[in-house]
């Protein structure tokens, strides 16, 4: 017996919910040292160097700098991606006349998964602002672009109603869209296609092909979502960063800023550690998502 929609789309959600925290757990660390290399391209020498910095200059604290709003961003992103991505799955089906159990291609799920992105966005901006500002924090205090303050998530948020207003939360926001959407066609796009060429070598079903493949499939889908948006997210964690001084330009032209005074390889500061950190984040995600999923999906088998 299939679960009511209703019931579907909260299976949807607690299953997105606990990958996302699964997902900030397993790669927090490595998440920090991206923005602060996207932010301060010359500050340091690589990702090694970065991770040795901040923790000789916070220990282990700052390497999970911002662990709080990350926390509360990829639990509030993915439950609305997730739940959105099933809901998308259902509109794709009802555009092709297909029966709502209908298997979808993987193309059609790429699709599903691009559409489902930009609803999660309204959620994950605000929550990521403060998450990056927080990381970024210790670098700006040394620049002198701001005075030193209470480095916390409240001190933050204060911060931003008292001189940016409730529309300050969603700076970036464009950027993040833009990110997203493309990003997540090639993130489930990805992952199933390499669930399915785990069930066809394997000779079994994409739910049951196992553990490793799942993590691997995960990061993989990862590693191809970051390789195509990385630039648009150097961007945005720039803006959301460098706004704390004041009003910050737009994409467009702090994509041509960068561009033009730092080169092209300042858009891909940072990305090692992103790759890095792909297998153990997105793995774990779609992991907590997949097995959560189908325990919660058993109670409604015959």
């Amino acid at each position: 017996m299939a679960p009511h929609p209703v019931v579907q789309a909260i299976i949807d959600l607690s299953a997105g919910a606990i990958g996302g925290a699964a997902c900030v757990f397993s790669g927090q660390p490595l998440d920090t040292v991206k923005v602060k290399m996207q932010t301060f391209p010359t500050l340091y020498r690589g990702f090694i160097h970065c991770i040795v910095s901040t923790y000789k200059q916070d220990g282990v604290r700052g390497l999970y700098q911002g662990t709080i709003p990350a926390l509360v961003a990829n639990v509030a992103e993915n439950s609305v991606l997730f739940m959105s991505y099933g809901f998308c799955q259902q509109v794709i089906r009802f555009a092709a006349g297909l029966h709502h159990n209908a298997v979808l291609s993987d193309l059609e799920k790429a699709c599903a998964g691009s559409v489902a992105s930009s609803f999660s966005s309204l959620v994950l901006c605000p929550t990521e602002l403060v998450k990056c500002r927080l990381q970024a924090m210790y670098e700006m205090e040394m620049s002198g672009r701001i005075a030193k303050s209470n480095n916390s998530v409240w001190s933050v948020v204060k911060s931003i109603m008292r001189n940016e207003g409730p529309q300050g939360f969603f700076q970036g926001l464009t950027t993040t869209i833009a990110r997203e959407v493309p990003g997540y066609f090639c993130f489930f796009g990805t992952y199933e296609l390499c669930r399915t060429g785990f069930a066809d070598y394997m000779n079994c079903e994409k739910d049951d092909i196992g553990v490793a493949p799942i993590v691997l499939s995960g990061g993989l889908g990862g590693a191809s979502l970051w390789l195509v948006v990385y630039p648009m997210d150097c961007v945005k964690s720039r803006i959301q960063v460098m706004s704390m001084t004041g009003k910050q330009a737009g994409f467009f032209k702090t994509f041509m800023t960068i561009a033009r005074s730092e080169g092209v390889r300042a858009l891909y500061s940072g990305l090692v550690p992103t790759i890095v950190r792909c297998f153990p984040a997105n793995g774990a995600l779609f992991l907590g998502y997949e097995v959560s999923r189908k325990l919660m999906m058993k109670q409604f088998d015959d």
